[in-house]
């Protein structure tokens, strides 16, 4: 390839990168197809390194000249069908040997592939919260609805506070201080008998096993860095659901569950 050609394609498959990152991919999967990319278009020496932060590619061209370029990482959600679009994309670049305009329009087409729409995000925060509620030993009807309506208000802050762009720490503790702040409410009003289901369905919306997972699967494969981060987060985020309860409980007293 040229060198225009390869610089080209390396900013395009940075871009890739960068979106399943973001989309909460895992890291050596990241890494592979980057990899795969260009030993499919006959770049022998490339070399990836990709962080929950940032992505680094540094390429040796044939005729010696190396090219380094570096990708900044933004906030990381989970967005399984992104992965598997990007993944789809990866297989027919390597494939098929798609050139950049080529490439260039499939990214643009993924990035504007519609999303869920929020509504449907926030209804099933109430039908998990619900869920769990029944999965967890729950069995009284009121307190199965109770569960789902504060799953819901749990969805729409979150939704609220995404498009506001708050920390993802701050929402994980204002969502479990809300819900925990209802239901003890609820408890105390002697609307429900017993809140320990009630709580624990909500707070299972919040924790982020995708991101625990994920991080495992990094440590596992040699990533350390990429995980340890992930680990951090997940675990910082748990600090915060729990905090979220533990204020609760000392605003009303230390209310008995």
């Amino acid at each position: 390839m040229k060198q225009e050609d390869t610089y080209r394609l390396l900013s395009k498959v940075l871009e890739i990168l960068k979106m399943m990152t973001e989309a909460g991919a895992e890291i050596y999967r990241v890494e592979e197809s980057a990899s795969r990319i260009f030993a499919a278009y006959g770049v022998k020496n490339a070399d990836v390194y990709a962080t929950t932060s940032n992505i680094i590619v540094s390429l040796e061209l044939d005729d010696g000249t190396i090219k380094t370029h570096s990708r900044r990482i933004g906030s990381i959600a989970t967005d399984i069908e992104r992965i598997d679009r990007l993944n789809s994309l990866v297989r027919r670049i390597c494939e098929q040997k798609l050139d950049t305009p080529q490439i260039d329009k499939e990214i643009e087409y993924i990035k504007g592939t519609p999303t869920y729409p929020t509504i449907v995000n926030i209804l099933f925060y109430g039908i998990i919260a619900g869920a769990f509620y029944f999965f967890f030993g729950g069995r009284n009807i009121v307190e199965l609805l109770f569960s789902a309506v504060i799953g819901l208000i749990t969805g729409v802050i979150t939704a609220l506070l995404g498009k506001a762009n708050t920390n993802k720490f701050m929402v994980k503790f204002l969502c479990s201080l809300t819900a925990c702040l209802i239901i003890f409410t609820l408890k105390s009003f002697s609307v429900v008998t017993s809140v320990d289901n009630i709580i624990i369905a909500n707070i299972m919306t919040l924790i982020p096993g995708i991101g625990l997972t994920n991080s495992l699967r990094d440590l596992f494969v040699g990533d350390s860095v990429s995980g340890i981060l992930r680990l951090i987060e997940v675990a910082l985020l748990a600090l915060a659901i729990a905090c979220g309860y533990i204020l609760t409980t000392f605003i009303f007293g230390g209310v008995l569950l």
